[in-house]
Formats: C-alpha cells, sequence, structure tokens
C-alpha cells in the first residue's frame, strides 16, 4: 500500500481510508465481529487511515472505531466531521466544541488528527443545512474555531467538505484557512481535475478545485469513489439517501454508472474494481475514502491497488463518455 504525505500537516496516509459511512455500512450495520474483522483487515491490508462522521448512526461508527482502535497496530489514524444544525449558528464556536468533545468520548480519544467540517457550504444539496461563507471564515467562524482547538492541541490538522456551491467552495479553499479537503470526484464526475467541462455538461461543475487544493498545499481526500454505490454494483444502493451534486438525481446516477461500467466492460476487473482503479490514477489525492458493504468489498479493493490505476486506453473511453454529455437525460 502506497503512502504519502498529507498536504500540509504532516502526517502520513495510505493510498486508501477505510470510510465509517452510512452508504457501505460495515461499521454501524455489520455484527460487532464482522466490524472488527473490518477494521483489523483494512489495517492489515496496508491501511493507516479510518475517516467518520458525528452523523454516522447517530455516533454508531465513531463508537465502533473507539471499542476496537486500540487493539489494531499500528494504530491506523482517525479523522471524524462536525455538521452544524440551524439552530447552532448562534454559537459555531461552542456547537462545533461540543461536537468534537462528543467525537473524542465515543472514539475513547484525546486529540484528533483531522477534523472536518461537514455542511455544505453556500448552497445545500439533497436538503442538506448549509452554511455561509462568511459563517465559515469571519471572525469566531468554523476556521478561526477550528484554530482554537488546533492550539488547545485537540486536533492535529482542519478541513471541509467540498460540496455546495463549488464557488463559494473555492472561496474558502483560497482563504487558506483549512488544512485539508475532502473532494467529490468519480468517473462519473470527474470534474474537480479539470480546468473547464465539456461545452455541455449536466452534472455539477467543480473545476479547479483540486488545482486550488494544491496551490494552498492541502491534503485531500477523494471520497464518492463509487458514487454512492452506484459504480460498484448492479443493485440500486439501499443506503443512498441523497445526491451530493446538483443536475441530477439516483435514477440519473445509475443510468451514467451504466454507461461507465459498459464503456470498460469487464477487462479491468469488477465494476468497484475498475472505478477504483480510476480514482488511483489521480496522484493528485492523498487518499480515496471508501465504504464497505461486506468484507469481501476490501478484498477486491486491496487487489485493486495492487493491479494500479487503470490503463491509458481504459481512460479514452472514458473521455469519450464525458465529451459526449453522457450526464444529459
Amino acid at each position: 500500500m502506497r503512502k504519502g504525505f498529507f498536504g500540509r500537516t504532516g502526517l502520513e496516509i495510505s493510498e486508501l481510508a477505510l470510510g465509517g459511512g452510512v452508504t457501505g455500512g460495515i461499521l454501524i450495520n455489520a455484527d460487532e465481529a464482522t466490524r472488527y474483522k473490518a477494521l483489523q483487515r483494512a489495517v492489515a491490508g496496508g491501511i493507516n487511515w479510518i475517516d467518520t462522521a458525528s452523523i454516522y448512526g447517530n455516533g454508531a461508527s465513531e463508537e465502533t472505531i473507539g471499542r476496537h482502535l486500540e487493539t489494531l497496530q499500528p494504530r491506523p489514524n482517525v479523522s471524524t466531521k462536525v455538521r452544524l444544525e440551524a439552530d447552532d449558528m448562534r454559537d459555531i464556536d461552542g456547537a462545533i466544541e461540543r461536537s468534537l468533545e462528543a467525537s473524542l468520548k465515543r472514539l475513547r480519544l484525546l486529540k484528533l488528527e483531522l477534523f472536518q467540517l461537514h455542511n455544505h457550504i453556500g448552497e445545500g444539496v439533497g436538503g442538506r443545512q448549509t452554511v455561509t461563507v462568511e459563517q465559515v471564515l469571519d471572525r469566531g467562524g468554523v476556521a478561526d474555531t477550528f484554530d482554537r482547538l488546533k492550539a488547545q492541541g485537540l486536533i492535529q490538522a482542519s478541513g471541509l467538505t467540498v460540496a455546495g456551491d463549488t464557488k463559494a467552495c473555492l472561496e474558502v479553499i483560497n482563504s487558506g484557512r483549512f488544512d485539508a479537503a475532502q473532494v467529490y470526484y468519480n468517473a462519473i464526475n470527474p470534474s474537480a481535475a479539470w480546468s473547464r467541462v465539456p461545452p455541455v455538461w449536466n452534472g455539477q461543475d467543480f473545476c479547479g478545485v483540486i488545482a486550488a487544493c494544491f496551490r494552498h498545499n492541502m491534503g485531500v481526500l477523494n471520497i464518492r469513489v463509487w458514487g454512492g454505490g452506484t459504480l460498484a454494483s448492479t443493485k440500486r444502493p439501499e443506503h443512498l439517501f441523497f445526491m451530493m451534486t446538483t443536475g441530477t438525481d439516483l435514477d440519473n446516477e445509475l443510468r451514467c454508472a451504466a454507461a461507465v461500467k459498459q464503456a470498460l466492460g469487464d477487462d479491468y476487473g469488477t465494476p468497484a474494481q475498475a472505478a477504483l482503479r480510476f480514482v488511483l490514477g489521480n496522484r493528485d489525492f492523498a487518499s480515496r475514502v471508501i465504504g464497505l458493504a461486506e468484507l469481501k468489498h476490501l478484498d477486491e479493493a486491496l487487489e485493486a491497488v495492487r493491479q494500479g490505476p487503470l490503463p491509458t486506453a481504459a481512460v479514452s473511453k472514458l473521455d469519450a463518455l464525458w465529451a459526449n454529455d453522457f450526464q444529459a437525460d
């Protein structure tokens, strides 16, 4: 498992990180023995990072990690996230601190390697609670609070979720106030790596996001590698409750995923392996967060890492899809 520096944080991170979210759900929905096996086998496979959030299973994901973390050798780094609700906007500083305290208690930790803002910025997608750029950057806002928590030694690095309005997210990134970002990127919508989208493009335009993170030496996590499950399976995802991006819905995501699978065929592993091998080809990401529903999905992912990124011929097939606006209904 390749490891590299996580931006300016001083931390080292494996090219895959284990995600504790609800879409895969193995750290929330599986029996206790399977939850432990997922953690143990991930670490044995070279993964040194676990990413979770307070809202995943209403704290269940963090609690699972906390029960087993001290038994994992070497101990992986842990990142979690805070999501502010409408009532929190009157006391952003206090709400963030209370959320961190609760997360540390569930995780049985005194300090976090990375603490991230989970809210969409500027514009909500899928009914998510938003924060404005001003609430993030103004005095007493999110960035100031994260800086204080770093100074207190409770977190080593701060991050944001690049979701909502792209222009607003870029403004926050370009402020230089955050050490890391988790960025939407997959074979359906890879626009975060582009300087411009094709002439006709119906998906959300994330152009310039990775370049902006790079300019500020931020550590970048790739999220939604499998598009919430649509790229990994032929089945309709059971736990994909909302879209993270504008200009699409679940039916459209399924149609786009089917087009990707048809273009790549069976030459590059399972659909999940092919999708993972695509994102492995972008070395601007320090790591890619993968969610699991079953232990065999971890084995497939580790095998995809061994196989390496998709060959150029395969990526060219995807280029043709994106150029022809396959996202249009």
